[in-house]
């Protein structure tokens, strides 16, 4: 990756070998490893045993949960937050597992659509949860330092899963402790 990162810089019309750009190919290969780390990861491993039984069964929400990505479309980041709610049916998550699961989805090559859709998918699966809800609001650098220069648009997906799908109610809960 070094070597073509090397390339690139190259391509730009840079000199590779000057002083500050000496170590650029491969301190750029390491922060690409990282910020796309979350290939190397599956939800089990994320899991590691922390679902416990519970007789709860009123919502659950984790709210502000920051996120950063990378946009598949042009390798720039998108930024945000990211609201996890679901109502357990005999078992609730460790709060950390929530942004651990977040984290590894977002630590892809994405689009905020699918982002918020395997979350919700996750999440539903782990704990077979009565429903779930995920909504991502972000900032995408593809869209405010190139093409249209917004620099102020923000981005919000949604998945509902089970009841808050099918409940109005349970959905406008959620969304009024997301605003709250």
């Amino acid at each position: 990756m070094r070597e073509h990162i090397a390339k690139i810089i190259t391509a730009l019309g840079e000199d590779v070998n000057r002083e500050g750009l000496k170590d650029t190919p491969q301190r750029a290969a390491t922060a690409l490893k990282f910020l796309t780390q979350g290939y190397q990861q599956d939800l089990k491993t994320i899991i590691n045993g922390a679902l416990f039984e519970s007789d709860t069964d009123e919502m659950i929400l984790v709210k502000n949960i920051e996120l950063y990505s990378l946009c598949e479309h042009h390798l720039l980041p998108f930024i945000g937050k990211c609201h996890v709610a679901y109502i357990p049916q005999g078992k609730i998550l460790g709060l950390s597992k929530i942004a651990r699961i977040v984290d590894m989805f977002a630590r892809r090559l994405q689009v905020q659509e699918r982002l918020t859709k395997q979350i919700a998918e996750s999440v539903m699966e782990i704990t077979g949860a009565e429903g779930v809800g995920v909504v991502i609001e972000a900032q995408h650098l593809c869209m405010m330092m190139r093409g249209v220069e917004k620099q102020n648009s923000v981005m919000t997906t949604s998945v509902m899963l089970g009841s808050f799908r099918a409940e109005a109610e349970t959905r406008a809960e959620f969304l009024s402790l997301v605003k709250a």
